[in-house]
C-alpha cells in the first residue's frame, strides 16, 4: 500500500479510511471476545460473586452490540475505501472479495451469522429457550472464523501487540471452553 506512505490531499485521507478499516476490525474483535468470554464465565462454573448475574448479562449483551457496531464500521470503510475498493457483492457473498478471498471470506460468514443471531436474540422472548440456547453455541462459530478471518486477512496480523491479542484471546477462550465442557454446568434458568 505504496500510496498510504505519501502525504497530502486525497491520500491522506485514504490514509484515515485505512486506519478506520483496521480500528473498526480489530475493536470488533477484540469485543466479539468479551463477549464470547462473559457469555462462558456467565455460562460456566465461575463464580461471579462480586457483580450481581443481571449486571454482567447486561454487560454481556452490551458488549456483543458495540462489537456488532464496530463490524458495521469495519465493513462500512471496506464500501468507502477508494484504494481496494469493496462492494456490495464483496461485503455479502463470501469468497468475491478483491483482497484474500478466501481470508475475507471467513470474515463475511462470521457478520452473516451473527446477523442471524442477533435476530435470534432479538426474538428471544418469542423462542423457546432451548432453542435459543442451541442457537446462541453459533457464537462460538462466529468468534472462530472472526479469529481466522483476523489472522489471515488482517494487515496487523504479524504485529507483536496483534499476535498478543489472537493468542490471548484463543487461549482464554479455549481454556474457560474446555473448563465449561468438561462436566456438567449448572442450569441457569431462562430469562425473559
Amino acid at each position: 500500500m505504496a500510496h498510504r506512505a505519501f502525504g497530502g490531499g486525497v491520500i491522506l485521507a485514504a490514509n484515515y479510511v485505512w486506519y478506520v478499516e483496521r480500528a473498526g476490525g480489530i475493536l470488533a474483535y477484540a469485543l466479539l471476545s468479551g463477549s464470547v468470554i462473559l457469555g462462558l464465565l456467565l455460562s460456566g462454573k465461575a463464580k461471579l460473586s462480586r457483580w450481581p448475574r443481571f449486571a454482567l448479562e447486561d454487560v454481556h449483551r452490551f458488549v456483543g452490540l458495540l462489537a456488532g457496531t464496530f463490524i458495521f464500521i469495519h465493513v462500512g470503510a471496506l464500501l468507502v475505501d477508494s484504494y481496494l475498493p469493496f462492494s456490495l457483492t464483496n461485503i455479502l457473498v463470501p469468497g468475491t472479495a478483491p483482497y484474500r478471498p478466501v481470508s475475507v471470506a471467513f470474515g463475511v460468514i462470521a457478520a452473516e451469522l451473527l446477523v442471524a443471531l442477533a435476530v435470534t436474540n432479538h426474538y428471544r422472548k418469542a423462542l423457546s429457550y432451548r432453542f435459543w440456547r442451541k442457537a446462541h453455541y453459533l457464537n462460538f462459530a462466529v468468534w472462530l472464523l472472526a479469529l481466522v478471518h483476523g489472522v489471515a486477512a488482517g494487515t496487523d496480523r504479524s504485529t507483536t501487540w496483534a499476535l498478543a491479542l489472537y493468542i490471548g484471546t484463543a487461549s482464554v477462550v479455549a481454556g474457560l471452553t474446555a473448563s465449561r465442557f468438561a462436566g456438567p454446568a449448572p442450569e441457569s434458568a431462562p430469562i425473559r
